[in-house]
């Protein structure tokens, strides 16, 4: 869908800004591109609708996002920002236990990092970002764009004045706010069915020898399997524990979601034993419909990052290491683009990073048809082929020297075969 800059611009106040590179939120995405925009010298602006620090769920990140913290100068104040430590996955059902310590795996890299609040994550990583000197502004919306080789947003800020910003290039990075996809009519069907999530805070006060607050737990329902919970450790604490189902089986008023998660947690057993009838620490929230895909991830003038693309389930947490590598891959090719080469979006931001989203889609989808459990919880698993599907859990979905990388499908179908043979 063409929008023409003329006809934007016309909308406008006389207000007009110039800038290489217009980035569409202040989340993890646009914080890294901001900032790996600025070691590349290219001016950048981000456009944060809201306020922060603010809630954001997602709170347990993936060993591969390490790699792009790094590499985007922010590492040391995210270590020095005192989030929990994480190195694993500890999978619950019935009386059945399957942990992954994500140093033990196949691909190269990181094999820990950290369980976090997002508002306190997200805030750190942004202002990151502006002491590299990218330009942030919180509360102004993006209400249009004209699309083309001199893309033209219309902005507004809190007191509703209304401001042109004229782009070299623009990086849509609103998670579930989907800017572009919404304004650009973008959005396409998605294969994942309507899953709700129902969650909150806990003050754990677990003993240090009841469960590892290095790892992530991940519970399934003793009798729906397709029904799961997270408890995620995190400083001070504080844990966050949630529920993940089909939209229905959540489907409650609002003023009953509490002694609905409540009752959920009762009937899993070790989230029962652990976190038991501690209160919680913010109204319960829900978020229901959240699987989300679009035809393209780019078009004339702009690119979509993360959530703004493409987002398929919460199971492995997989959301910010997408994220972080959609930002990371499309300002390398921004980076060539600006300098006057010829890209292609298509073959060289496209296609690479579905590539890692469709290892992740081939594990989410067997996850819930009870594959990938019963994979899980083999009781003689392989040391060799357990490595391989820790580095995919541990977010080296792009591994393709990964076989369950590079072939996902076939090699997750035969491996459950063998499994139930």
């Amino acid at each position: 869908m063409e929008h023409s800059p003329e006809a934007a611009v016309k909308t406008l106040s006389p207000r007009h800004e110039a800038v290489d590179v217009a980035i569409i939120g202040a989340g993890p995405a646009g914080a890294v591109a901001a900032a790996l925009l600025r070691k590349a010298g290219r001016s950048a602006l981000v456009l944060e609708r809201q306020h922060f620090p603010r809630f954001s769920i997602g709170e347990s990140l993936l060993p591969q996002s390490m790699t792009y913290l790094e590499e985007a100068g922010m590492l040391q104040a995210v270590v020095e920002a005192g989030f929990q430590y994480k190195n694993g996955a500890h999978f619950v059902w019935r009386d059945q236990v399957s942990s992954f310590d994500f140093r033990d795996k196949h691909s190269v890299g990181w094999g820990t990092t950290y369980q976090v609040e997002r508002a306190k994550f997200d805030e750190v990583l942004i202002g990151c970002a502006a002491e590299q000197g990218a330009e942030v502004r919180f509360g102004h919306t993006v209400l249009a764009m004209s699309t083309g080789d001199a893309p033209v947003l219309e902005v507004a800020d809190e007191s509703g004045a209304r401001y042109a910003v004229h782009a070299r290039f623009v990086l849509d990075a609103s998670g579930f706010g989907r800017v572009l996809p919404r304004l650009l009519e973008l959005e396409a069907a998605t294969r994942q069915p309507t899953r709700a999530a129902m969650f909150s805070h806990v003050r754990d006060g677990l003993p240090l020898d009841a469960f590892d607050r290095n790892k992530i737990c991940v519970a399934t329902h003793p009798e729906h399997r397709d029904v799961w919970f997270w408890m995620i450790p995190l400083a001070g604490g504080r844990s966050s524990v949630g529920c993940v189902a089909q939209a229905a089986f959540l489907d409650v008023p609002e003023a009953g979601r509490e002694a609905r998660l409540r009752t959920l947690i009762r009937e899993e057993p070790t989230l029962h034993r652990l976190i038991g009838d501690a209160p919680f620490l913010m109204p319960v929230r829900q978020i229901s419909g959240y699987a989300a895909n679009v035809e393209r991830l780019h078009g004339p003038g702009y690119a979509l990052l993360g959530n703004a693309g493409e987002f398929l389930d919460p199971v492995f947490s997989s959301g910010v290491t997408i994220a972080l590598r959609s930002a990371h891959l499309a300002v390398k090719v921004l980076e060539r683009m600006l300098g006057g080469e010829t890209v292609d979006w298509q073959a060289e931001y496209d296609v690479p990073l579905r590539k890692g989203i469709d290892t992740f889609r081939a594990f989410v989808e067997r996850w819930y048809t009870g594959e990938l459990q019963d994979i899980i919880y083999y009781p003689n698993q392989t040391p060799k082929i357990r490595r391989m599907i820790s580095a995919v859990l541990a977010g080296y979905a792009w591994d393709e020297s990964n076989p369950y990388v590079a072939d996902p499908v076939r090699r997750l179908d035969v491996l459950h075969q063998a499994c139930k043979g």
